[in-house]
């Protein structure tokens, strides 16, 4: 990406298509939130504890609210959540 996040996210937007789907690390993550350009988050549990890794969302004084949309259980324990970004 070479343009500001929000300018970036609109344009994409505007594209006629489907729904944009996105992996990243927590810096690009909380770079789309704090420009208020996530809808949703579909995140997945594994139950196994890791002693360090990856942050889902970098560092930054902010909060974000979520509501539950769905969950599914898989039968390997995996927890699949299903979350929209309230604004």
């Amino acid at each position: 990406m070479t343009e500001p996040v929000k300018e970036f996210a609109q344009r994409l937007r505007a594209t006629p298509g489907k729904d944009i789907w996105m992996m990243g690390g927590g810096g690009i993550i909380a770079s789309f939130l704090e420009a208020g350009e996530l809808d949703e988050f579909i995140i997945h549990v594994i139950p196994t504890f890791i002693g360090e890794g990856i942050p889902l969302i970098a560092p930054h004084k902010m909060s974000v609210e979520l509501s539950l949309l769905a969950t599914h259980r898989y039968e390997d324990g995996v927890v699949k959540l299903h979350y929209k970004v309230d604004r």
